[in-house]
């Protein structure tokens, strides 16, 4: 008998192993196919959304150069899928001429008042279609960020940048709000000691367990949070969307995504050195 068992223990062992090598390479297969389902879901609805859109681009365009001198879109430097950087397109809703952080607060100054419309509905984030036909972002992601704040937080950012950023996403929905959110008596400290840790919380949750369901679930939401102008809460741990009850705007903005404690001490070491992470926003991209 023991004999038996011995010789049946390599067999068991050899088909553990092929099982797992099947298992693999099928959760591989799975995972590719999920991906070309939703990058083909990302063209299909990005170039019929830009072309649907093309009249309101078009009067928006009108605004802003009839308005401010300057270009009518502004491209800012994003990292993007792999860590590249790319220009995130958007309509231009500051004054050509002005320079400052690059966090804009909902009555901030350097607004024109075209820009102030664009950014009150968002409008300005639309040009990002193009963006997603190009292969740059995808409708749901990880909110693209400055290549300065992801060298902050570079070992987190390896993982996030798996893919693609998104027009949006868990992060974006939680803080659709971040101008009115942010102090205005020291937005880049605040942003970067707040903010920006439990974004990296949740972009890290979406990559993790990102799928074609969770992105439908996510554009929903969307829907809601920019159509019905309704503050959305989302759930750290399960990545739950609710419709937020308004309490107190900075708390209940703040409250449902807040960082462990683990988490919070290991973004504050990260993010330690006020000085030099200030000096690095001073000047706008």
């Amino acid at each position: 008998m023991d004999t038996f068992f011995s010789r049946l223990s390599p067999l068991t062992n050899v088909s553990a192993r092929v099982y797992c090598a099947l298992t693999t390479r099928s959760g591989t297969a799975l995972r590719r196919v999920d991906e070309i389902v939703k990058r083909v879901f990302d063209v299909t609805v990005g170039a019929l959304l830009l072309v649907l859109l093309l009249p309101l681009f078009c009067a928006v365009a009108i605004a802003i150069k009839l308005e401010s001198r300057g270009p009518v879109f502004y491209r800012s430097r994003r990292v993007g899928y792999g860590g590249r950087e790319f220009k995130m397109l958007k309509f231009r809703k500051m004054r050509e001429d002005v320079a400052g952080l690059p966090l804009t607060l909902s009555d901030d100054g350097r607004f024109t008042s075209v820009g102030q419309i664009l950014a009150r509905f968002k409008i300005d984030e639309l040009p990002q279609f193009w963006n997603v036909v190009k292969g740059d972002m995808s409708l749901v992601g990880p909110r693209p960020e400055d290549p300065r704040l992801v060298s902050l937080a570079s070992d987190a950012y390896g993982k996030i940048v798996d893919v693609r950023p998104g027009i949006t996403g868990l992060s974006q929905l939680a803080f659709v709000s971040e101008g009115a959110i942010l102090d205005s008596t020291d937005p880049l400290n605040h942003y970067l000691q707040r903010l920006f840790p439990q974004k990296i919380q949740l972009d890290q949750f979406y990559r993790d367990r990102r799928s074609l369901r969770l992105d439908l679930y996510i554009l929903v939401w969307t829907l809601v949070a920019v159509l019905l102008r309704h503050d959305v809460s989302v759930h750290r741990h399960t990545g739950r969307l609710a419709r937020r009850r308004r309490a107190s705007s900075r708390q209940s903005s703040l409250t449902p995504q807040v960082a462990s404690d683990e988490d919070a001490a290991s973004m504050q070491r990260l993010l330690r050195d006020r000085a030099a992470a200030t000096k690095a926003f001073r000047k706008v991209t």
